[in-house]
């Protein structure tokens, strides 16, 4: 705010909240896409071959696994297994007993998850590095402060 004169600093202020409102709101876009776009990556196939693995038909197992990802996601964040509303209770009548209660368990669902899930992750953390790293380039390429020769605000008030 050194850089500002004086009487604009309130508006310096109020821009400067006004970018960063704006840039969280946009990083949650960009970040959530590109977490569906890593979860997407290896989400069908870790998907399917979990669903097989357990007895579910290749049929359903891959109808499955191409389902939006956005779901899963979700579904990942609010704690919730969606594999028996995903295959449906007429499949799950089908398999057997060890299988079903795998299925529709507290680790199935998480542990087939976790690995798509990651390289979601990879992927929005190395976008951010990236990106931090060209804002740390263009503020080293700035220069030094350069201020107005006016005196701070720290200056300007009276002494009691």
């Amino acid at each position: 705010m050194n850089s500002l004169p004086p009487g604009d600093r309130g508006a310096g202020g109020g821009m400067n909240a006004t970018f960063q409102s704006s840039a969280q709101v946009l990083s949650i876009g960009i970040f959530f896409t590109l977490m569906i776009t890593g979860l997407s990556s290896t989400l069908s196939t870790t998907m399917t071959a979990g669903l097989e693995a357990h007895g579910v038909s290749t049929a359903v197992a891959e109808h499955v696994g191409h389902l939006p990802p956005v779901s899963i996601l979700f579904a990942a964040f609010l704690g919730y297994n969606p594999i028996q509303s995903l295959i449906g209770p007429h499949v799950l009548s089908q398999l057997s007993v060890a299988n079903a209660s795998a299925l529709t368990g507290r680790q199935f669902f998480p542990e087939l998850i976790s690995g798509p899930f990651a390289a979601g992750l990879h992927q929005a953390f190395t976008f951010s590095l990236v990106v931090c790293l060209i804002a740390a380039v263009a503020s080293w390429s700035r220069g030094k402060r350069v201020g107005t020769g006016q005196p701070s605000i720290a200056t300007e008030a009276p002494e009691l």
